[in-house]
């Protein structure tokens, strides 16, 4: 079986993931997408399970994989459902390709995009408070903590300001209201690098994705096979930070203070690193789809013993 070809959405280190799971059998792609990287595990011969809570996603994946050894399930990978199916199918490699997809960045109705006129929505489902619910609703110090610690903004306390003070003139519908906030602090000189880390911040506060990532790692892990994969591709370093912080309290032995004379935790490591440094892409990836340039990919092996 060949690869399907790609239209919906390129996967970004398609050739690295297919080589972490090789041989793998029972797959979870926990983030479907247009199933590029789940074209490539059926490719290999493996049975997948695709999660995804777009149903537009979930659309050309059927469209475009069939039905054929892969079910698919409409939901987040940290949903009830999700968790629920994951633990049944025992899986042996499980991904998580994290972020949103070129094809939902493209979408002015989904309100991903900074370019003008745009809706301020962000939502990976069509439920739960959008982009301008929040930026209307969230204090000055709510917001400022957004800026710092999803989008390492050194500004924050005054976007932060700037954002309650234009706010109680006009609230915010559209992506010009985010953008001209941005551009009156951090000067003229500004531009889409700044708007596009700035707006990523947004999004991530919508979906609460680095909350989400923290508490549904560990059901994942529990959910693997004896010496199954989990992988998971970042984008941001928030994620990245949460996913490399996890990896490695697993990988030891004991996890108790320091200060503590005897051993009360685990015991044991649940397993090791791959690497002990991220993958990323290669540089022939990022000519071609610059999207890729900011991924990196960790995968963390559970321990054989049941």
């Amino acid at each position: 079986m060949g690869l399907p070809a790609l239209g919906y959405h390129r996967p970004v280190m398609l050739q690295e993931v297919l080589t972490a799971a090789a041989g793998r059998r029972r797959v979870v792609d926990g983030t479907l997408g247009g199933g590029g990287h789940a074209g490539g595990f059926l490719a290999q011969g493996a049975e997948v399970l695709g999660i995804d809570r777009d149903s537009a996603a979930l659309a050309e994946s059927r469209a475009r994989l069939g039905s054929e050894r892969i079910r698919y399930i409409q939901s987040s990978y940290g949903g009830p459902e999700a968790l629920a199916a994951i633990h049944q199918f025992r899986p042996d490699f499980i991904l998580l390709d994290l972020g949103v997809s070129s094809h939902q960045l493209d979408d002015e109705s989904r309100g991903f995009t900074f370019r003008p006129g745009a809706v301020l929505d962000m939502r990976m489902e069509t439920h739960g408070p959008t982009a301008a619910d929040l930026l209307n609703s969230w204090d000055e110090n709510q917001l400022r903590h957004l800026f710092v610690d999803y989008g390492d903004e050194r500004r924050a306390a005054r976007l932060a300001r700037e954002i309650v003070r234009r706010r109680g003139r006009e609230r915010f519908s559209t992506s010009d209201h985010l953008v001209n906030a941005i551009r009156s602090v951090l000067g003229p000189r500004s531009g889409p690098p700044d708007f596009a880390r700035l707006f990523q911040a947004v999004r991530i506060a919508v979906n609460d994705e680095i909350g989400g990532l923290a508490r549904t790692l560990p059901a994942l892990r529990e959910a693997l096979a004896p010496g199954g994969c989990l992988a998971v591709i970042s984008y941001h370093s928030g994620e990245d930070r949460v996913v490399k912080h996890l990896f490695r309290e697993w990988s030891r032995s004991c996890i108790c203070p320091p200060e503590q004379p005897v051993c009360t935790c685990r015991g044991r490591a649940l397993g090791r690193m791959v690497s002990s440094k991220p993958i990323g892409p290669q540089p022939a990836e990022v000519a071609t789809n610059p999207r890729a340039r900011s991924a990196k990919l960790r995968v963390f092996r559970v321990s054989d013993a049941a």
